[in-house]
């Protein structure tokens, strides 16, 4: 078979990297990939863009493609998998319908009221008043959310009266988050640990993955502004036998089954992002995709054929499949750009790169090849991803890599995996 890979971050590095090593997939596009997926065997980079989805769909016919895997929400939103099917072209992700569980954030928090799966209290609004009404009801913090697509980067945490007011303003009045934030979402503000939930979902059949932990802030100690995703790793002990049996009865199925009753069946990734309250889980965001930087670690350990994966997902044909995994663990830290996740510049050369053993991957997000160099092309520039026989080995060998790579102005958190190790 051959796959197209559509995106060109970490996540996309690494499923592009797990479809390579799958004896059935002989050739992997992705479209348009970086400087990591260039360089990987088995992989090409097409120079077509994430949301050209009539150029992506000429591309597959023409290459005569067996499969794609959608990485990045934009194209989902904009209905790649919809039109894609039209075509009778095979593509791994939800329909534009469905994939609202992560496009519209008022639309997941309805969703879940309606169908009794815990979550914070909220209520969305598109005037200032209401909504400094309804977070001065909540007490603070409490959370101030864009409703639409805003990379990882639309929520804001208020201290107080005043930044709430700030922020709401800056989303209603002011563009902050630009279309995406016209109308918000004010929520409880939850206290506990967070932990990512993610299965694989042919619409019936329903297949976790291993459990994982992201660091969403980018300071230590999960301080400062919220990012895309510092580092995670897997899999986590927050998520004990117990609590992965109430959040598959109490949130996933009730998701799956939902979409279902509703006229829009969920085909592929769902991402739950959770918080741990009490040992009871709450969601606080859906992804209708793998994570980022959760897929790094969670493929790293995938022992299975992945390729396999996502072609029967794709068919329909997930019941009987059972996915087996590395036992040790793997913990990934993300290299970002000074300034990231504002301004910051880009066209660094990377250096420190290279030929490594088999329990370290450098997957990576914003770079891009020039001539033999590797350089800096976004924000989010590295995930140093490492396996270890205990979550303490697999950050000490990801750190020992990360200290050996560096560039103008890189920065990176130092805490990755702590809690869990607590």
């Amino acid at each position: 078979m051959k796959a197209l890979v559509v995106g060109s971050g970490g996540r996309e590095h690494a499923i592009a990297w797990a479809l390579a090593k799958s004896e059935a997939v002989k050739k992997v596009y992705v479209a348009p990939g970086n400087g990591g997926t260039e360089t990987e065997q088995k992989c090409t980079n097409v120079p077509i863009k994430a949301d050209a989805i009539e150029r992506l769909a000429e591309f597959f016919v023409a290459e005569d493609l067996s499969f794609a895997v959608v990485g990045p929400e934009n194209p989902l939103a904009l209905g790649i998998v919809d039109y894609f099917e039209q075509k009778g072209l095979l593509c791994l992700g939800p329909t534009k319908k469905a994939a609202l569980l992560e496009s519209s954030k008022a639309f997941a928090k309805e969703f879940m009221a309606r169908h009794k799966i815990p979550t914070a209290r909220f209520k969305a609004f598109e005037s200032v008043e209401g909504a400094l009404e309804f977070a001065k009801h909540l007490g603070f913090p409490v959370v101030i959310k864009a409703d639409g697509l805003a990379a990882g980067k639309g929520v804001i945490i208020a201290q107080d009266l005043r930044e709430a007011k700030d922020a709401i303003e800056a989303m209603l009045n002011k563009g902050l988050f630009g279309d995406a934030g016209r109308r918000i979402v004010v929520e409880e503000y939850l206290v506990g640990q967070e932990a990512s939930f993610i299965v694989v979902t042919d619409g019936k059949e329903i297949i976790p993955l291993a459990t994982s932990q992201d660091h969403k802030a980018l300071e230590d100690g999960d301080k400062g502004p919220n990012t895309g995703g510092m580092g995670a790793y897997s899999p986590t002990k927050i998520i004990t036998p117990d609590l992965f049996e109430e959040i598959m009865n109490r949130i996933i199925l009730p998701t799956i089954r939902g979409m279902e009753e509703e006229g829009t069946p969920y085909k592929g990734f769902l991402y739950a992002g959770l918080m741990i309250v009490d040992k009871r889980p709450y969601v606080l965001e859906f992804n209708c995709r793998l994570g980022d930087p959760e897929a790094q670690p969670i493929l790293m350990r995938l022992s299975s054929d992945f390729g396999e994966l996502c072609y029967r997902g794709i068919k329909g044909e997930l019941r009987g499949f059972e996915l087996k995994w590395d036992q040790r663990h793997a913990l990934g830290v993300v290299m970002a750009s000074k300034g990231y996740p504002f301004e910051y510049q880009k066209g660094y050369e990377i250096k420190g790169l290279g030929e490594e053993p088999e329990y370290i991957k450098v997957f990576h997000a914003g770079t891009r090849k020039e001539s033999n160099r590797i350089l800096t092309d976004g924000g989010r520039v590295l995930c140093v991803t490492a396996l270890g026989k205990d979550l303490k080995e697999a950050k000490q060998r990801a750190y020992q890599k990360v200290k050996k790579i560096s560039w103008e102005g890189c920065y990176y958190r130092s805490d990755i995996g702590d809690k869990g190790m607590d």
